[in-house]
């Protein structure tokens, strides 16, 4: 088997597929998430806390060599973490429903007993009876 057809089976798998999908999926998802927290859910916090902007939250450090200021950027940070949160919650209520989807199906009733077993049953009950 070449190389190349090698590829083509291993590539063209139902998993691997799947799994591409998946990873473009959510990076999409992800910039979503990254703007509905960046856009939406920090400002108002912002304003809550008196007008503050989380992206603008910094200590300076001192100067760099070149003369710019070098920042210890711990606002973004903290965005970085609500987007994680936001993500995490969302896969998890995702996961939830996708496995109340995929409820197993009602076990099978158990196979009828063997007929010795059932004639057993029946001796035994007509014992129970004459004692």
């Amino acid at each position: 088997m070449s190389l190349v057809s090698e590829f083509k089976e291993f590539a063209m798998k139902g998993s691997v597929v799947d799994l591409a999908v998946g990873v473009v999926v959510g990076a999409a998802f992800g910039k979503i998430v990254s703007s509905l927290v960046a856009d939406v859910i920090m400002p108002p916090i912002g304003m809550a806390i008196g007008g503050v902007n989380f992206s603008d939250l910094a200590v300076t450090l001192g100067i760099g060599p070149d003369g710019a200021p070098v920042a210890l950027r711990y606002g973004a940070f903290l965005q970085t973490i609500f987007d994680f949160m936001i993500i995490a919650a969302a896969l998890f209520v995702a996961i939830k429903v996708i496995n109340r989807l995929k409820r197993p199906d009602p076990a099978a009733p158990p196979p009828p007993p063997a007929r010795e077993q059932v004639l057993l049953e029946e001796i035994r009950d007509i014992l129970k009876t004459k004692s």
